[in-house]
């Protein structure tokens, strides 16, 4: 074992040694946590955090519908014009002092400013209300479809924190951690690069509804989570085998074979939509900010290039895919996909050079402790090779991947400047044109990371809200498919599934949900 990971796991169980005298329940995480505000970042774990720690007003269940969570009651006028919500009593945030309806209204105001959803919802908005303590009303300029679905936080989750954390600026971190969520962060024990553990927040007052996706009753059932963070997948499944560990967030595919006959562990895929994986230029950059450099990318290789190497050769994890809104949702098209089906590398030679590209580096950043981007982006740099591009590829971890791709200087001028990065999205989220968030190409600079431009096709993409009936909607994503085809916000390549690994004396873990939750779980030993 590698002094690093052994160095790291120490901690991480030294950590965990206090808490012998509690149900403790030990779980992997996919990521090193590195920041605790989900406004100021979208990476995955912090999403996962803030789960722990904060509540929604709505939680998206299993079947993709917003249910009320924090909300009680809510009524909407005849018009659509006014929605007043009415929170449940008794929401505590974890020092004690009440939730109330000006921490909401604080809460979306910072939210919105960096959610594209929350800013098209922020625009029809023309005055908030608070009359009383447990109520809020938003009054619109002009009917808004999907509140309710913005608010569960479809696209990106909307938690709900203190007003005087709610007054950060949304381009800065928020560095409390006080929700109002099941479990509170213990801030004593976060190591980073070792060790994130939450304690049972006592005074949470779950929903009477069974849990279902991100929604229903929030049930604590353990006194303690511990995320001992195992950046060596082999390492973290040899915790889980020898009960080290309770669960493995993400494993490699290539250790499914053996663990499927461990009499101990359980498979489970909790997301049968699973996963799109993406390549996102830096369009601010050249050659990026030529689309015919974008274009080149889809033709530098095969889906299959990178889905056999990410998940094996079982094709119960694969889907080869070219529609950017999801195949086997209601977002899947067939428009413009013949174009870009085959690998063409003369072709793609063509595009770089129309692009103005003569030979400079191309910086592409690649996460070493993240398996699945890691695996991806290696592929996506000797495709690259091949079609004759000087590739830098540049290792480091995901942490800092996600705080150098706010970058937006030229790797020219600037080091830590950058041409392309990778990663992963839920399915679910990329299926909508709305909720997909690299698809916006709003040219306020406010939208994803990359900052594609063009106004023709946010507007169109924004037209999906107003669109009426089914047939509509599909007009609108087939004739935004082909738009996304000249414009490339980014290139999909491809989806998979993963399966959760974890021992069989938990139960209660909630699926189809597309996160891990640690709600409603238990230990029972045999």
């Amino acid at each position: 074992m590698h002094r690093a990971l052994t160095s790291a796991f120490a901690v991480a169980l030294l950590a965990a040694s206090g808490a012998s005298a509690q149900t403790t329940l030990k779980m992997v995480p996919q990521a090193d946590l590195r920041v605790l505000d989900s406004v100021y970042t979208t990476v995955t774990i912090t999403n996962n955090y803030s789960r722990m720690v904060y509540d929604t007003l709505f939680g998206m269940s299993s079947k993709y519908e917003p249910k009320p969570q924090m909300v009680e009651s809510y009524t909407a006028s005849d018009d659509k014009l006014t929605w007043t919500f009415v929170l449940r009593p008794g929401l505590k945030f974890h020092d004690g002092s009440p939730v109330m309806s000006k921490d909401v209204v604080a809460s979306f105001k910072r939210w919105q400013t960096r959610a594209v959803d929350g800013k098209v919802l922020m625009s029809r908005i023309a005055e908030f209300q608070t009359p009383n303590d447990r109520t809020f009303v938003f009054k619109l300029k002009q009917p808004y479809g999907m509140m309710l679905e913005t608010l569960a936080g479809a696209a990106n989750t909307f938690f709900i924190l203190r007003e005087k954390d709610a007054a950060t600026d949304a381009f800065a971190e928020v560095k409390d951690s006080i929700g109002s969520g099941p479990f509170k962060f213990i801030r004593e024990a976060w190591v980073p690069g070792a060790m994130v553990a939450f304690a049972k927040n006592a005074d949470y007052v779950p929903r009477s509804e069974p849990p279902d996706g991100q929604s229903g009753g929030k049930v604590v059932k353990v006194d303690r989570v511990e995320w001992p963070y195992i950046p060596d997948t082999n390492t973290a499944v040899q915790a889980l085998q020898r009960g080290e560990v309770d669960m493995v967030e993400v494993i490699s595919h290539d250790m499914i074979p053996a663990l499927s006959k461990d009499p101990n562990i359980q498979l489970h895929i909790l997301d049968p939509i699973g996963f799109q994986a993406t390549i996102r230029p830096n369009h601010l950059v050249p050659p990026f900010n030529n689309p015919k450099a974008r274009q080149a990318l889809f033709l530098i290789g095969e889906q299959t290039d990178y889905l056999t190497a990410m998940v094996g050769s079982d094709k119960q994890y694969q889907r080869v895919c070219f529609a950017p809104f999801i195949c086997g949702s209601p977002g899947e098209s067939n428009v413009g996909v013949d174009a870009i089906r085959q690998k063409n590398v003369a072709r793609a030679k063509q595009l770089f050079a129309e692009a103005g590209y003569k030979g400079e580096p191309i910086v592409v950043m690649t996460p070493t402790d993240q398996f699945l981007i890691h695996t991806m982006t290696l592929v996506t740099a000797q495709l690259l090779r091949e079609v004759g591009i000087n590739v830098d590829l540049q290792a480091m971890d995901w942490g800092a991947v996600t705080q150098r791709r706010l970058n937006k200087n030229d790797p020219k001028t600037d080091r830590a400047g950058w041409h392309i990065a990778q990663t992963t999205w839920p399915g679910r989220i990329q299926s909508n044109p709305f909720t997909n968030l690299f698809a916006s190409t709003s040219c306020d600079g406010r939208n994803s990371w990359g900052l594609p431009c063009d106004e023709a096709m946010e507007k169109l993409r924004l037209s999906y809200l107003e669109a009426p009936n089914a047939d509509e909607r599909k007009r609108i994503i087939d004739e935004l498919q082909a738009k996304f085809l000249e414009v490339v916000p980014y290139v999909p390549i491809g989806q998979f599934t993963r399966p959760v690994a974890y021992r069989k004396e938990l139960r209660g873990i909630v699926h189809p949900s597309w996160d891990v939750t640690l709600w409603n779980i238990e230990k029972v030993r045999n």
